[in-house]
């Protein structure tokens, strides 16, 4: 086999924040990147310490090298798709929306703003930042219940509430939504993909466990891995979604607090 008849994988750059825990953020982005078939870059935003039982630091890194990573990658390797987490500040926000704009690869936008412990990762100066520069920019936006609250100021706790928080997004710009419901009661968790031109509903039996740490970092990098490949974006986000239920199905437990996912259960068949 020679260099030229390898495929090139598709190639999806990381702008977020570090997880020491392993759990979440850049290194759960890697790994569901990876897992799924797609190349990993990174720019890091922000270093944290924290594990399973929570953030106990932030250290933003500053917007120069943030951009010098991202730059690095961009003028070399390039990217497909762009996926975006932790960014923490309104002036590290408007530096990747410039980011941004330089490329015309796929954007996912994850829009975190507290971590599972409960720790604030995103100022609230920045929020509408968020609101004004990521969302138009947003080729997919994945937020959760209590981020579409924060992002619409509409109530979600139902899927109509979902449905009508998904609505808002769109009319804010993004091109399409995925209205996360791990965080809306029932015993069926619903995931509502929203384009202008339908909707799709993902749906599941809500997993008993306290190993959902880095859920949303995991569901979006994988995502953003779909759309690196040339999926479309049905397909993608479908098939992040599976990947990430039967990462919590699988989840090994680890830590005394919200334990990370299994997220290398691909390569040890199902």
């Amino acid at each position: 086999m020679t260099a030229e008849s390898i495929t090139k994988p598709g190639r999806v750059l990381i702008i977020a924040g570090s997880d020491s825990g392993g759990g979440a953020g850049i290194q759960a982005d890697i790994k569901a990147v990876t897992m799924l078939g797609a190349y990993a870059a990174t720019a890091i935003t922000a270093i944290t310490v924290q594990n399973t039982l929570g953030v106990s630091g932030v250290f933003p890194l500053p917007l120069d090298l943030i951009e010098q990573q991202a730059r690095a990658v961009l003028d070399d390797i390039g990217a497909d798709a762009i996926k975006t987490g932790m960014l923490g500040t309104a002036e590290t926000v408007e530096r990747v929306a410039a980011i941004l704009d330089t490329s015309d690869a796929a954007v996912v936008v994850d829009p975190v703003m507290v971590a599972k412990g409960g720790a604030s990762l995103l100022a609230s100066d920045a929020v509408e930042a968020v609101r004004s520069l990521m969302i138009p920019r947003a080729t997919l936006l994945t937020p959760n219940a209590p981020e579409a609250e924060a992002l619409t100021g509409l109530m979600v706790s139902d899927l109509d509430g979902q449905r009508r928080a998904g609505e808002a997004l769109l009319a804010m710009g993004a091109k399409a939504v995925l209205m996360k419901g791990g965080h809306v009661d029932g015993p069926t968790v619903i995931d509502l993909l929203m384009t202008p031109s339908g909707e799709t509903l993902l749906e599941g039996p809500r997993i008993d466990t306290t190993s959902t740490h880095g859920t949303g970092c995991t569901l979006a990098s994988a995502c953003a891995a779909g759309l690196a490949k040339g999926l479309p974006l049905e397909v993608a986000v479908a098939e992040a979604w599976a990947y990430v239920a039967e990462a919590i199905r699988r989840a090994p437990g680890l830590g005394q607090g919200h334990g990370p996912l299994d997220h290398g259960w691909p390569v040890r068949g199902r």
